[in-house]
């Protein structure tokens, strides 16, 4: 067996390794005699789960929806594999996990009615894959995925971040086995084995991959949205235990709404309430979770997410041989969201516009705020509220008359990629100037080097501008 496939074996077996299914989490008795206990698995630092997760568990809306004849535990987890295991032994009631790791979950869980789990909500995903990224050391002289062919890449093996490595490499045109050596790793250990060099790559999910970048670690190699493969996290329960107590599952269901209407109506507090918990950067899941960012919220199970799940399949079979596949009509189940949601169900999952956009005027360009492919928010530290941009080249020059006006410190500045649409950190991006294109669309922001280069390609005059010459050629044009 090659070391790909040993590793892939091993973390797929991770979910009945010394399990069995011997008594539910969930039913009476335990510490708190007489009432009904629901156990969640959630991993606090994804936060593309956090309506399921971290903030949901910070706000008490499940609590407070189930009352007292329940007690809720919460057990946190760095990924969706531990969770799976416990949810075959019965000891996890309800879970939230990234696509590839559901795939895992359904198949381990599958051939076992008393296991068997169904996905039954989406906490948040990105139609184009951005919540899946490549890095590399800030100096690393690799400017494209195929410049780590020979390396050695850190990804948790069966992971979200995993999958959109070995597409993004099989369209790139390196074989994932043999060109590169995966290291299967941990989030938290694979970023400290690339601060130390002993990978060349780190392939993983929301939130590592902008944490790395943000704290100047790291720089973006490969945005997922490249590969244009839609990915997300989804909620799943096991079916005894719905069957046996669906008023929790709609309790459950019921509080992931209401913790993803809060993190809609309130972005920046839950942003904050969501690195208190976690140690993350609050600029960092504001990133992610914020109006227009990378992740969008929404609960319901879209035919694009299901379709993205059907294409998942294959890339699993290849990397692991203990995955054997896996029925999806039977692991799927909207019908205990469709209960919860209401007669908006079938609109809204239709829809695909981001129920959190970017809104309001422009202060600086004097325009309305109406692009999603535009949209730019700054963010200035001792403000309660983020200042709108209709386009990034209008961000810039908010920045530059921030500080001509003496305002406060930037926490962070979002754009978003001229190509992908990807939210990034703006003084992390790669930058273009056009001077063909009209005044508010100047400058362009890209995630990746490779980005910027096809731009470079398809636009004559364009050139590459540093965010600092972008920022003073910005406030020239603004007279500040």
């Amino acid at each position: 067996m090659n070391p790909l496939r040993a590793a892939a074996a091993a973390a797929l077996l991770l979910a009945v390794a010394g399990c069995s299914v011997a008594g539910a989490a969930g039913g009476d008795g335990g510490d708190d005699a007489g009432k009904i206990r629901v156990v969640i698995g959630y991993q606090s630092k994804t936060i593309n789960t956090v309506t399921a997760g971290t903030l949901l568990r910070s706000l008490g809306y499940l609590e407070k929806r189930l009352g007292d004849r329940y007690t809720v535990e919460w057990q946190d987890h760095d990924t969706g594999a531990p969770i799976t295991a416990k949810m075959v032994a019965g000891k996890v009631d309800i879970g939230s996990m990234g696509d590839y790791p559901l795939l895992i979950n359904a198949s381990r869980t599958q051939g076992v009615e008393a296991a068997r789990t169904e996905l039954v909500a989406v906490t948040g995903y990105n139609l184009r894959g951005a919540l899946n990224m490549v890095v590399v050391a800030k100096d690393s002289e690799a400017r494209t995925l195929a410049d780590l062919r020979g390396k050695k890449i850190s990804a948790s093996v069966g992971s979200a971040g995993h999958g959109t490595l070995v597409q993004a490499l099989e369209k790139a045109g390196i074989d994932p086995v043999s060109d590169v050596e995966t290291v299967n790793q941990q989030p938290p250990v694979g970023a400290s084995a690339l601060e130390a060099g002993t990978v060349q790559g780190y392939a993983q999910f929301v939130a590592w991959p902008g944490l790395l970048v943000f704290q100047d670690k790291a720089r973006l190699l490969y945005d997922g949205a490249a590969l244009d493969v839609p990915t997300f996290h989804g909620t799943v329960v096991r079916a005894a235990y719905a069957e046996e107590h669906p008023e929790v599952v709609d309790a459950f269901l019921k509080a992931q709404i209401d913790a993803t209407r809060y993190l809609h109506e309130h972005p920046l507090e839950a942003a904050e309430s969501v690195a208190e918990e976690t140690g993350l950067p609050a600029e960092v899941v504001y990133l992610y979770n914020g109006p227009g960012g990378i992740s969008t919220f929404d609960v319901t199970l879209k035919p694009q997410l299901k379709a993205a799940h059907e294409h998942d399949v294959p890339y699993l079979k290849r990397i692991g041989d203990g995955f054997s596949g896996v029925d999806l009509t039977r692991f799927v189940n909207d019908s205990h969201l469709r209960e919860a949601y209401g007669p908006a169900y079938d609109a809204d999952t239709a829809s695909t516009a981001n129920p959190a956009a970017i809104t309001g005027d422009d202060p600086v360009c004097g325009i309305p705020v109406k692009d999603p492919a535009t949209a730019s928010e700054l963010w200035l530290a001792g403000e309660k509220t983020t200042r709108p941009a209709a386009t990034p080249a209008c961000l810039l020059r908010g920045i530059a008359k921030a500080k001509a006006d003496g305002a406060a410190d930037v926490r962070a500045a979002y754009v978003p990629d001229a190509a992908t649409g990807t939210r990034w950190f703006a003084d992390r991006a790669f930058w273009v100037e056009d001077p063909d294109a009209e005044e508010n669309a100047r400058f362009l922001p890209f995630t990746t080097e490779d980005g910027a280069r096809a731009y470079l390609d398809a636009h004559g005059g364009a050139e590459t501008i540093s965010y600092d010459d972008a920022l003073k050629a910005a406030a020239g044009e603004d007279g500040a």
